[in-house]
This record gives structure tokens, C-alpha cells and sequence, in this order.
């Protein structure tokens, strides 16, 4: 197996993953639309209690985290149709290995996350005018976040049986983890007891570390940064196994 193959079944299953999310683009859009109905309809009252400047912040990096969540339904849906189409079974006679074919569902995927992100922020940036005074550590917690985002989507993915699994898992789970996380409400409003377990969710860490960047705080920044990467690489590490047998060619599942 030479790199240059590789290369040329990779840039294959990239396009045509693309070309699978493009073809029905409701999930897509409905994750780029509604959290801009979200902030519009909910910023005043982050105002009514946090003053404009912050209550514009937490509005738009609550809705952020919120709805990055519930978009794992692209990353999950995208492996769970494979599974339910059979195609991993006619995949156990390629050559393909598991890397490239989660790398060539990721790219497509990661794109549309940090598209997401960036237009919530672009919006609020544009509408509300929220602040961006350090746009390069911003840059580097949405691209943490979003790598977290597709390790739990792929692993996801790979293991619930049905589309109705995924969908109960990813609205109760994202709910859950935003909520816990501090992301829709501030944690110094909720009973003592959510901020003690908030560190166990990486909403609490995406939360954190879009705050610490639109302050400027690179050392915070950077913790939140490195938890979220090891989040995504222990979550993609899993779904790697998951994919593969004992000779380390893809699975049927």
C-alpha cells in the first residue's frame, strides 16, 4: 500500500461523503438555522440579567455549545447509515483501512461543525455586536471543540443500532451535557452540586474556554483546549477499535 493510493481512496471518500451530506442537506441546515432563532429570541433575556456585553457573550456561546451538540446527529448519522446500508460488509473485502474511511467521513463532517460555530459567532458579531478581540484563540477552542464534537459523533456512530437510538442519545445527551456544562445557564446560578460534576462534561470545557478566549485568558484557553483534544482522541480511539478485528481490517457491525 503505497501513500499515493492511500491518498487517491481518501480524496475519493472525502468527495463522496461531501457529495452524501450535500444530497440532503435538512439535518445540515436545520443545525445552521435554529440556533440563530435561538439567540435572537433569548438574548434579551440574558440581557435583562447579565447586563449587554456579557449577556450578549453568553448568549451566543451558550447556543454555541448547545447546538454544536446536537449536531453529532451529521457525524453519527453519517457512520450509521454505512451500518444500516451494509456497506461495511462489501468494506471487510477492500483494502481500506478503518483510518481512512473515518477520515474520509471526518473531513466533510468536521467542516460543517466549524461552519456551524462559525456562523453563530458571525452572527452574533454582525447582529448583536459581540466583541472578538483575540479572533486566533477563539479560532483554536472551535477547532478543539469541534474535534471533540466528531470523536463523540463517530463513536456514536458505531455504536447504537438505529437511527432512533441515535437521535434519543444525541437529544438527551446534548441537552444533558450543555445543560450540566453551564452552557445555557450560568453555573453560578444552578445548585452548588451541577458545578462540582460540570468538569465531567466537554460542554463545561468548550463553555470555559470560549469565555477565557473572548477574554483574552490563554493559559485557561489552552487547559480547555488540550481536555477537549484528549476527549476527542479518547472517543476516536474507541470508535478505531470498534471498527476493526483482530488482523485490523474493518468489521462488519
Amino acid at each position: 500500500m503505497s501513500p499515493r493510493e492511500s491518498a487517491t481512496r481518501l480524496s475519493v471518500l472525502v468527495r463522496h461523503n461531501a457529495l452524501l451530506m450535500l444530497r440532503e442537506p435538512g439535518p445540515l441546515l436545520s443545525r445552521m438555522i435554529l440556533p440563530l432563532v435561538f439567540i435572537t429570541l433569548l438574548r434579551p433575556l440574558y440581557l435583562a440579567a447579565q447586563g449587554r456585553t456579557a449577556g450578549t457573550e453568553q448568549a451566543v456561546v451558550g447556543t454555541l455549545v448547545t447546538f454544536s451538540l446536537l449536531a453529532l446527529s451529521i457525524s453519527g448519522s453519517a457512520i450509521l447509515a454505512e451500518r444500516l446500508g451494509r456497506t461495511w460488509d462489501r468494506l471487510c473485502g477492500t483494502p481500506l483501512h478503518p483510518a481512512e474511511m473515518l477520515t474520509g467521513k471526518a473531513v466533510p463532517v468536521f467542516t460543517a461543525l466549524l461552519a456551524q460555530q462559525l456562523l453563530i459567532v458571525g452572527f452574533g458579531v454582525c447582529a448583536f455586536g459581540l466583541r472578538v478581540p483575540h479572533p486566533f484563540l477563539l479560532l483554536g477552542v472551535l477547532l478543539s471543540w469541534s474535534c471533540t464534537l466528531l470523536g463523540l459523533g463517530v463513536l456514536l456512530g458505531v455504536l447504537v443500532r438505529s437511527m432512533g437510538e441515535l437521535s434519543a442519545a444525541i437529544d438527551i445527551g446534548g441537552m444533558l451535557l450543555s445543560s450540566v456544562g453551564g452552557a445555557l445557564v450560568p453555573l453560578g446560578v444552578l445548585p452548588a452540586w451541577v458545578a462540582d460534576v460540570a468538569p465531567a462534561s466537554p460542554g463545561y470545557w468548550a463553555a470555559r474556554g470560549l469565555h477565557a478566549a473572548h477574554d483574552g485568558d490563554a493559559s485557561t484557553a489552552a487547559t480547555a483546549c488540550g481536555t477537549l483534544l484528549g476527549v476527542a482522541l479518547i472517543c476516536g480511539t474507541l470508535a478505531s477499535v470498534r471498527l476493526q478485528g483482530r488482523s485490523g481490517r474493518l468489521v462488519a457491525l
